[in-house]
């Protein structure tokens, strides 16, 4: 167990340049504010139940100031995963660049226009950051005697919080290929 509890260590330890990334885009101007949902999963939307099609968002407690591409970020970690959340076997965890693709287009079709084109350009760091987020809110919560997201099993944060480092570690992998996907929405292509 020591070794696994290692690994998030030096995994998120290794990473810790990118942590400001999105607050210094903001205070450089290139991220703006936005109103945010913050916990933008598929299973806060409403679905008409004959169509299919969403009708609303839900679970409003969470709004408030924000960035739009953490409202991004945390539909593809929970949507282009292609594993559960608490997946054991981390072979099966990667990013669906399918998804990743579609979803960046519904999303910034649904923006109708009203990104900048640094923002768009931010939307995998916005998927990078909330995906090593929410690894370290698992380890956290792990650590400190899983007192705040349900648990099943003894180890089942610390489970997610490695599916969570092994989808950013692929996010990383296809990083040219996320950015290069976003690209072609920006009106002036960089």
């Amino acid at each position: 167990m020591a070794l696994l509890l290692l690994y998030p260590y030096y995994f998120l330890g290794d990473r810790k340049d990118f942590y400001s990334v999105l607050i210094d885009n903001c205070n450089n101007g290139t991220l703006p504010l936005r109103v945010s949902h913050n916990d933008t999963k598929i299973n806060n939307s409403m679905l008409d139940f004959k169509t299919r099609k969403a009708i609303c968002v839900i679970d409003l407690d969470t709004i408030m100031p924000g960035f739009s591409v953490t409202d991004f970020g945390d539909a593809i970690r929970f949507g282009a995963s292609t594993a559960a959340e608490d997946e054991k076997d981390l072979s099966k965890v990667w990013l669906d660049m399918d998804m990743f693709k579609t979803y960046a287009e519904g999303f910034l079709d649904g923006c109708g226009g009203q990104l900048l084109d640094s923002e768009i350009m931010l939307l995998p760091e916005g998927a990078k950051m909330m995906t090593i987020e929410c690894g370290m809110r698992f380890l956290t919560d792990y650590l400190q005697g899983d007192t705040y997201f349900k648990i099943h099993h003894e180890g089942h944060n610390l489970e997610r919080c490695h599916t969570q480092m092994k989808l950013v570690a692929d996010m990383e992998a296809h990083w040219d290929e996320m950015k290069a996907i976003v690209k072609k929405h920006c009106k002036n292509q960089q």
